[in-house]
């Protein structure tokens, strides 16, 4: 059982590394986190299963939860890999440096986000051409997305570059912070490609069922970058720099060992470089269903710049009790992230193989499954809000402003699982213009008529603070409406296994 060999080495290569991962921690969170990366391992290990996984068959709970777990151990380490650099240029550089860190993260994810939207058009592709056992459909999606993504480095490399500078000036960056948000930005946006790569071959994988491989690769670069980073701020005294080209490197380190592993897999979703081309079709289908989620990305990334001035307008204390409240408010989302991801999979998987009450009753438990973990991490958060903001500042004011914000937006979170739930599933059957248009009309057009329409009434922290969770409301019932008018409940006959994409 040559797969099942294989299987079980990936594990334990995971737990192996998340071991390590845990011991960099305090002692206190590391007998704690010993004992359930232990109990994940004895779970996981104690299955031998193919690397890809066919959910068209089989316990629909079983797929969603071993599917989320290594999504969620990964988002887990994605959060903290993007909170290092932060720790240490704020550690052991400067306050400003700091800053210029921090601020960044619009701008990149404006440009990022939009590629990671057609990753998702290729993932959901990709899955539906496997679920039909479309093999040379398949091996065309694959080739396409590849050969895309190399054109999307380029594109996003030079588009990258030339809007630092307008960008920087038009969120009003200080003085004292623009030199080194600008080098930031300059060192990362030169070596975007390795992020773009690790985002569409890890969905390549994801898309065949298979979120251990992409788990190990991220776990990988999330310790080289933490090593990297005190490397180069630490022994080489490097500042901003520093942290940049540790994040660069490891990005294009996880992307060269997805490429590797895509190209060394012998089934029909594995890389043969000489079939490299883009096959119209599939790119036809990758752009319908990926480009409204990447415009979507784009621009929510964008208007975060104005929501941000609304908050701005209360004062330092208040900005940096959002931000550690950002921080803690990442981490809660994790689970329903992962399982809106996993039900996207498996939409798309038993759409294309004409399972239209399977595909259904996948996102009826993963709605269930979310409302679950995000009710018990909401409860930890509101009731721990004190303990949970000290880790990120001693400052008295800041954690006020920061528990304020908790206690009055954390009741609303269980209403981000029916909206990412549900366009996780349009989005798994193809339909991914709707869930984009109602998302865009929630969280800009809506979000921001109703925070100028609280600072003109003056009504305070209170309404400006709610205004997340009124557009997370009003996507959610737009979405549910527009889902259970889906093909998925309509009779009409399920496309062919050849043509399923094209739904």
């Amino acid at each position: 059982m040559p797969g099942s060999n294989r299987s079980v080495q990936i594990n334990r290569g995971i737990f192996t590394l998340l071991r390590l991962y845990a011991s960099s921690f305090s002692p206190m969170l590391l007998s704690g986190s010993y004992d359930i990366i232990r109990i994940w391992e004895a779970i996981v290990l104690a299955r031998s299963m193919r690397t890809d996984s066919d959910m068209t068959e089989g316990s629909i709970w079983r797929h969603l939860i071993e599917f989320s777990i290594p999504m969620i151990i990964g988002l887990l380490f994605q959060q903290l890999y993007n909170t290092v650099d932060t720790l240490v240029v704020g550690n052991f550089v400067s306050k400003e440096a700091q800053a210029a860190v921090g601020s960044t993260g619009s701008i990149i994810n404006t440009v990022v986000g939009f590629c990671a939207g057609l990753a998702t058009g290729a993932s959901v592709v990709i899955s539906q051409r496997y679920g039909a056992h479309d093999h040379q459909g398949l091996r065309k999606a694959v080739h396409t997305t590849i050969a895309v993504t190399l054109i999307l480095s380029i594109i996003a490399t030079v588009l990258g570059l030339l809007i630092i500078e307008p960008m920087l000036r038009f969120m009003q960056t200080p003085d004292d912070v623009m030199e080194d948000a600008r080098l930031y930005l300059t060192i990362y946006f030169s070596g975007v490609i390795g992020i773009l790569f690790y985002n569409m071959g890890s969905g390549i994988l994801r898309a065949v069922g298979d979120s251990r491989r992409p788990l190990i690769f991220l776990i990988i670069s999330a310790l080289l970058n933490t090593v990297l980073d005190l490397v180069f701020v630490l022994v080489f005294h490097m500042k901003v720099d520093g942290v940049a080209y540790a994040t660069i490197i490891s990005q294009i380190v996880s992307a060269t060992l997805i490429l590797y592993t895509l190209s060394r897999e012998p089934s029909s979703y594995g890389i043969r470089w000489r079939e490299m081309r883009i096959d119209q079709q599939s790119l036809t289908n990758i752009l319908r269903i990926g480009l409204p989620s990447s415009i979507q990305s784009a621009i929510t990334s964008f208007s975060n710049v104005f929501v941000q001035s609304y908050i701005n307008a209360f004062g330092s204390a208040c900005m940096a009790g959002y931000s550690v409240y950002n921080k803690l408010d990442a981490f809660v989302l994790i689970p329903v992230q992962a399982i809106a991801m996993s039900s996207t999979t498996m939409v798309g998987q038993n759409w294309g193989a004409n399972q239209k009450n399977r595909a259904r009753d996948s996102v009826r438990k993963a709605v269930v499954l979310s409302l679950i973990s995000t009710a018990v991490l909401s409860v930890i958060a509101f009731v721990l809000a004190r303990q949970l903001l000290g880790l990120f500042s001693p400052e008295p004011d800041v954690i006020s402003y920061g528990i304020r914000f908790i206690h009055i937006v954390t009741p609303f979170y269980l209403t981000i699982c029916f909206n990412q739930i549900y366009a996780g599933a349009l989005r798994g059957i193809g339909d991914a213009t709707a869930p984009t248009i109602i998302m865009l009309a929630s969280f800009v057009v809506f979000r921001q008529i109703y925070l100028a329409v609280t600072k003109a009434l003056n009504i305070g922290f209170v309404s400006v603070a709610l205004a997340y969770p009124m557009g997370w409301i009003m996507c959610s019932l737009l979405l549910l409406i527009r889902y259970r008018r889906s093909a998925l409940f309509r009779n009409t006959p399920m496309p062919q296994a050849s043509t399923g994409a094209d739904q």
